[in-house]
């Protein structure tokens, strides 16, 4: 079907052809992200016929950032992603102008080495290891996949070390690796920055307590602003982290819009109604695990967030008595006449996660509605017993 502007008077998921989702999968970037907070689409929509100088509004969003993480400075960028490479090459070029210039490919005479622990060596829908190249440097993986100790990173410094990350998220090992406590101490005690990714945490603050030099969050996940990337920490590094925009961060640019949004969606966060939202989540949460307990062959588990954000979901194990698989039920509920889309990231392991935190009013319900007509159906679809595959086949078709 071809997408089409025209018909204004139709909502915009008519006019473009897109099928309408129930997200239960969390702050999922190839699903949008997250709901934008009121307050952010506001400033978007104010700002987007203005004309600014883009560097002073740079500096008021500097001054929101620190405020709001108690760094000594901030800066936004496109994406987190963005932002993990821009701050890494700030920590390669420093303010040298010419070296930003030369990034990513001519770096003699800089430091270019940055350490990372091999179980933060994930994807997050593009790999650690590329964040790094695109800022001119070149990952050294310390310690293995099932521990790393104190020596594997201390020995892994030298005089071309220029760096090192820390990922914070549920795609790492969570076991065997250092803390970043740990893992600061060993960096200062050589004078090795430390860039923290922590894309989609909820705490703004106590990664910075804990020594490190700069942290880099998602603005567009768990704080409702549009797509951006939120750097903050030493303001030395944030304005070398600035400076690339004249380098390589050219072509990570934000707009006008996404920063006034994001600074918003910051503001917003100070006031927002926490506990509020956790109330409503649970009892999302109570209403689906009701539901389920009544079916052979499903066991639903409240449990908590791995990377110790405020926030629990509903693990779904899925067994064979059930009729289905993991991977078969939650291909089930996508092809729902409201697709539902899972968090499915472990469903090889015979489970999956409902993630409450993007529900719009209704939703939870639905879900519900979804899950009884499935699980208490005489047939299954032909695909309930569905072993989990990966494939590349839809990517490499697009966009057919």
């Amino acid at each position: 079907m071809v997408a089409t502007t025209k018909g204004s008077e139709q909502p915009i998921r008519e006019r473009l052809n897109l099928r309408p989702i129930i997200n239960v999968s969390g702050t999922m970037t190839a699903l949008g992200a997250s709901i934008i907070v009121p307050e952010a689409i506001k400033a978007m929509s104010e700002i987007a016929s203005q004309f600014v100088e883009m560097d002073d509004l740079h500096r008021r969003a500097s001054e929101v950032i620190a405020r709001l993480t108690g760094s000594e400075a901030g800066f936004v960028t496109a994406s987190c992603a963005s932002g993990i490479s821009l701050s890494l090459a700030a920590a390669i070029t420093g303010d040298n102008l010419l070296a930003i210039e030369n990034l990513p490919d001519r770096t003699e005479g800089l430091k270019t080495e940055v350490i990372v622990q091999i179980g933060h060596m994930v994807s997050f829908g593009g790999n650690i290891d590329q964040a790094v190249r695109l800022a001119g440097g070149k990952v050294i993986a310390a310690g293995t996949v099932s521990a790393v100790n104190d020596y594997h990173v201390a020995d892994a410094i030298n005089d071309r070390t220029a760096a090192a990350l820390y990922v914070v998220s549920h795609h790492t090992v969570q076991y065997g690796m250092l803390s970043l406590p740990e893992f600061v101490a060993i960096c200062h005690a050589k004078n090795v920055p430390v860039i923290v990714d922590a894309a989609s945490e909820y705490d703004l603050r106590t990664f910075l307590q804990q020594g490190a030099d700069i942290v880099v969050y998602s603005g567009h996940k768990f704080l409702g602003g549009p797509t951006t990337g939120i750097v903050a920490g030493r303001k030395d590094l944030v304005r070398a982290t600035f400076l690339q925009n004249r380098g390589i961060g050219r072509g990570m640019k934000v707009g006008k819009e996404s920063i006034a949004g994001v600074m918003a969606a910051l503001e917003a966060w100070e006031h927002r109604d926490h506990d509020g939202i956790r109330r409503r989540e649970r009892a999302a949460l109570d209403l689906w695990k009701n539901t389920l307990e009544g079916f052979a062959g499903i066991e639903a588990l409240i449990v908590p967030d791995p990377t110790n954000n405020p926030l629990d979901r509903l693990e779904v194990n899925v067994r064979p008595e059930s009729g289905f698989t993991a991977a078969g039920l939650a291909a089930a509920l996508a092809r729902a006449q409201i697709p539902i889309i899972v968090r499915n990231h472990e469903v090889e392991r015979g489970h999956f996660f409902l993630d409450p935190c993007n529900l719009h009013p209704g939703e939870a319900e639905t879900v519900t509605r979804e899950f009884h007509s499935l699980l208490s159906a005489k047939e299954r679809p032909a695909d309930a017993m569905l072993v989990p595959q990966k494939s590349t086949r839809n990517v490499r078709n697009w966009p057919d």
